[in-house]
């Protein structure tokens, strides 16, 4: 009789913020220690490998400096950046039952002395988890009357703009991409950030397919294209306009498509008229003959398909800019063509039941008996200095601004979110999970000193010490997905999947579902909801009926049995993909207002705001007055061995970033106009801050333009990182921030500025 192997195989799924969502599967010994982590070969996505971020996992969940057990910050003990390695001296351990009950009484004081609503939850999708996500989080807040999140910090924009076009967030399979004859990656770094897209592109490659890339930076995907255009930062909505001119003045679109699926288009053209190849090129710092062979490229390759990304939504205009994007492949009818179309996201696929989840209604039992005000996070500098700067006073009689996020506003100057800050107490106490706002918020300098704010409470569930946690009060052990059970979507592909618990938590880490629920208990909140276990919500999520059964659309054949045991579950419109290929918009009734494709928006024109796309130069551009004194165009990048700010601490993944630490990258003639040569130290700044980087000369950049990589602050000997340099401006569409949109100067280190 053979032995039975010591190791056993669970499967999991990554949570971090990408798009590929991997099916993982974890090798645990007869120890209960992890000891392999690979991609699942059965996933159709998947395809049994893992990026190079996750492909070193173990590094992060074992650690030697992961923080293991609640902190509480010793008395006397400054707020503030530590050097790394040191921070453990500004707390002191306690047991959970002490940071709850001592978290538990400082919110009930917070509440009472200035309102509920002067506590802010701040979350993003550091854990992409149902329930990791948005859960029993939201619950715990909806129930105490905290202020609501409008959570913009990285999808917001492109989104809605996607919405407005399209109705819903759909959009061509990743594994139709091998199919097509042209991909345009336009401002997506898929060998980066999207890297389970990758083999689908290589193969249609193979067959003859051209792979174009649209970035004003040389990323590892434009240097592997066969044809990189190096766009001017914010110009992208100029070229796409350019590009229906071309399209429209060549009779190269498709009039039966068009008049089938489209509303508009009568509007649209006569937009697109005054986008002559010449005028675009101006902007845009192409050639016009090149804006006209990408038109004709473009318009009569079939299948053709877009992959366009979040970061090109990131700029003063970033919303119009992806509407017109998203518009090309229903110029050309490229929807109608399996591998042809456009993905962004794919999450509007899945329709978990989130009222179940969150329980919106608990907010009636609450001290203001009804939904708190909305917060943008994209405005936490703001909203931790101003806001209730003017009337300190307690909400529950607060006037309540709309829960809808703003479809637009004015993106040329630093302004208020549509009333988001301009009603309620000033935020007393600031609740951080899933995120790193230290390091991620714009306009680093404003929240820094929000943070430093000695009467404000912080706590921070987390993993490591961050940029964050320095200035928290209490700092609370969290887990890594190998640690809990979750649910989970993708928003680049169309499978289920079951994350099942692969180790017990080291130390004393917890979920946030367990910490919710427990914090909940020690408030007093006696609702039955706060008892719920994972599995429980998990069957709430997909609203698993009598049957057992999924009644969630898309999810009726789903049940929680066969997650268990098959681990990943396409969704109904994507279960048969040979006999039924999913093409979302190729035919029939859509979920806008007009039921069909909107080139022409009625939402925007009666909101006062103009339906149709168009082309307006970010206030920080070559072409505002800010640029008479800060002349550069900043990109800050994300590097493509972390994600966002997450794996920066770890030294296997800042050695594969090394090449770009701390460096700024800058043109040959603008490095020589300043006197600078390669590794010279110089200092990039503009009014709202500054930083010194090592200049790093790079001819592939667009000249005027300089890029960054973001980083944690604490790591960098300024004690600062690229959001020293951006703006709480916000979006046109959506109220998402504006990191592209950021002008500076540089100097070397020495030279008078």
């Amino acid at each position: 009789m053979a032995a039975s192997s010591p190791f056993r195989i669970i499967h999991a799924v990554c949570s971090h913020d990408c798009p590929d969502s991997c099916a993982v599967l974890v090798t645990v010994n007869d120890e209960g220690r992890a000891v392999k982590v690979e991609g699942d070969p059965a996933h159709p996505v998947t395809r049994g490998f893992l990026c190079g971020k996750v492909a070193k996992y173990l590094d992060r969940v074992y650690a030697p400096d992961r923080i293991l057990y609640p902190l509480r910050r010793k008395p006397g003990a400054q707020k503030g950046p530590r050097p790394r390695g040191s921070e453990h001296e500004a707390f002191e351990r306690v047991s959970w039952d002490e940071a709850l009950d001592a978290v538990a009484t400082r919110l009930q004081q917070i509440s009472d002395k200035y309102g509920p609503e002067s506590i802010l939850p701040y979350s993003y999708a550091g854990n992409m988890g149902v329930l990791g996500y948005g859960s029993m989080d939201r619950r715990f807040f909806h129930r105490l009357g905290g202020s609501q999140l409008d959570r913009t910090i990285c999808a917001e924009a492109g989104g809605q703009a996607w919405k407005l076009v399209y109705g819903k967030k759909l959009g061509t399979p990743p594994e139709d991409f091998r199919l097509a004859r042209l991909i345009l990656a336009w401002a997506a770094n898929i060998h980066g950030n999207n890297i389970h897209l990758w083999p689908f592109i290589e193969e249609a490659r193979r067959n003859g397919a051209r792979l174009i890339v649209i970035d004003p930076y040389r990323t590892r995907t434009a240097a592997a294209a066969d044809w990189h255009i190096a766009i001017r930062p914010g110009t992208d909505t100029a070229l796409a306009l350019g590009m229906m001119h071309v399209i429209l003045n060549e009779g190269l679109h498709d009039r039966a498509y068009i008049a089938a699926m489209t509303h508009g288009f009568e509007q649209l053209a006569e937009r697109a008229r005054q986008y002559t190849p010449e005028h675009v090129a101006h902007y845009t710092g192409m050639t016009a003959g090149q804006i006209e062979q990408l038109a004709r490229e473009y318009a009569t390759t079939q299948p053709a398909v877009i992959r366009v990304n979040y970061g090109v939504q990131r700029a003063d205009y970033g919303g119009t800019t992806v509407r017109a994007i998203i518009m090309l492949p229903a110029l050309t009818g490229a929807w109608k063509y399996r591998g042809g179309g456009a993905q962004l996201s794919t999450s509007g696929a899945f329709e978990w039941d989130e009222d179940a989840l969150r329980r919106p209604g608990l907010a009636q039992a609450s001290p203001l008996k009804r939904l708190a005000r909305t917060v943008n996070m994209s405005e936490l500098g703001r909203a931790l200095t101003e806001l209730g700067q003017n009337r300190e006073h307690a909400s529950n009689g607060a006037s309540h601004p709309s829960e809808q996020r703003p479809l637009a506003g004015d993106p040329g100057r630093e302004r208020e979110s549509n009333g988001a800050h301009s009603d309620g107490p000033a935020v007393h106490a600031l609740f951080v999970y899933n995120s790193n706002p230290g390091a991620i918020a714009p306009n680093h300098n404003a929240v820094r000193r929000g943070l430093e704010r000695d009467d404000l409470f912080t706590v921070v569930h987390e993993l490591f010490f961050t940029d964050t946690t320095d200035y928290a009060d209490f700092v609370l052990p969290a887990t890594t997905f190998l640690e809990h059970t979750d649910i989970q979507g993708a928003y680049g592909h169309y499978f289920v999947q079951l994350s099942q618990q692969a180790i017990q938590p080291l130390g004393e880490a917890r979920s946030n579902v367990w910490l919710f629920s427990r914090l909940a208990e020690r408030m007093g909140f006696t609702e039955a909801c706060f008892s719920d276990t994972p599995e429980q919500m998990i069957r709430q999520a997909l609203a698993i009926g009598s049957d057992g059964r999924s009644k969630n659309p898309g999810m009726e054949h789903i049940t929680l049995a066969n997650l268990e045991s098959e681990g990943h579950i396409p969704l109904a419109l994507h279960a048969e993909p040979e006999a039924q290929p999913f093409q979302p918009f190729a035919s029939g009734s859509l979920p806008t207002p007009s039921g069909k494709i909107e080139f022409f928006s009625e939402t925007l024109a009666a909101a006062g705001l103009d339906g149709l796309p168009g082309f307006t130069p970010p206030a920080e551009s070559r072409w505002g007055e800010a640029a008479r004194i800060y002349p550069l165009e900043l990109l800050g990048r994300k590097g493509d061995n972390y994600m966002n700010s997450t794996f920066a601490n770890l030294p296997g993944h800042r050695k594969m970033e090394s090449r770009t630490s701390q460096k700024l990258e800058i043109h040959p003639l603008d490095a020589q106009s300043r006197g600078v040569s390669e590794g010279d130290r110089v200092r990039v700044f503009n009014d709202r801050g500054a930083l010194e980087l090592a200049a790093m000369l790079n001819p592939n950049l667009p000249a005027g333009v300089v890029a960054a990589r973001l980083d944690w602050a604490k790591l960098h000997p300024d004690g600062a990182n690229v959001n020293a340099l951006t703006s709480e401006r916000l979006t046109d569409i959506g109220g998402g921030p504006t990191f592209y949109s950021t002008l500076v100067q540089v100097a070397k280190v020495g030279n008078r500025d």
